[in-house]
């Protein structure tokens, strides 16, 4: 099985577990604050996702957001529930999502969207698809005609310069959306439903799987270095150019 069809299938087999467990009934526990959970639909998924690919992949390296890791030349990160705040709180938005990197970024990523059904699969030398149709190639579009999806937890508005960067960025934009799962927001970019990703600090595994899809849609996802933030922005060229320009010549108010 070549690595676009083993990452589909490892997203649909622990989308569809986290999804039959929460029908189920599920135990929150919280980690760092109230938006921060967990449960153990993340640990039984990651479980499954960790036990196929040290099967099918057992040169490979692979992050888990719960806790599995192992070196490799190439490595996978697993994010098992995207939007565990939203699965938990009975809002659809979530995904189970995961990314496979080797030296030269992104090789391939794939998302599953349970609420809907969609299974997206793309990455560099693989044009992304959306339940095995191509997408359309993102075409150039600046920023002030599209939307931006993000996210700015509030403890960030202490941080003057990254809320200014943030403010800048957004701004900018034709219209703002924060929906809660960042590889469920990046499959959209891909897709053409929203217009460019931007978030600050991501984990590997919030990131990989996406930029994977927006690279394999003709898309740029680039990481913008700042102090104290590295900003991670996706979508088509122009947008992304636009972007970068606005968070790097934040200044911020007196």
């Amino acid at each position: 099985m070549d690595d676009f069809s083993l990452a589909a299938d490892l997203v649909r087999e622990a989308g569809t577990l986290a999804a039959r467990m929460l029908d189920e009934g599920l135990e929150t526990h919280y980690k760092t604050s109230v938006s921060d959970v967990v449960s153990a639909a993340d640990h039984a998924a990651e479980d499954l996702v960790v036990s196929r690919l040290v099967d099918a992949r057992p040169d490979d390296g692979l992050v888990g957001e719960e806790g599995h890791t192992r070196p490799g030349a190439r490595t996978w990160y697993v994010d098992p529930v995207d939007g565990t705040y939203n699965f938990l709180s009975g809002i659809p938005y979530w995904c189970s999502a995961v990314g496979l990197v080797d030296a030269d970024g992104p090789v391939a990523g794939a998302v599953y969207y349970p609420a809907r059904d969609e299974l997206w699969v793309g990455g560099r030398d693989h044009p992304t698809t959306l339940n095995g149709v191509p997408v359309a190639q993102l075409t150039d579009r600046p920023l002030e005609g599209i939307s931006v999806a993000t996210y700015f937890h509030p403890r960030h508005t202490a941080d003057p310069a990254r809320a200014a960067s943030w403010s800048a960025a957004t701004n900018a934009s034709a219209a703002v959306r924060m929906l809660g799962s960042a590889s469920v927001d990046l499959s959209g970019v891909a897709t053409g439903r929203l217009g460019l990703f931007l978030q600050g600090n991501l984990s590997p595994w919030d990131w990989f799987p996406g930029a994977a899809l927006v690279l394999g849609a003709g898309g740029v996802a680039e990481s913008v270095e700042m102090p104290g933030t590295t900003w991670q922005v996706a979508g088509n060229r122009r947008a992304v150019a636009d972007a970068r320009a606005a968070l790097t010549g934040a200044t911020v108010a007196d």
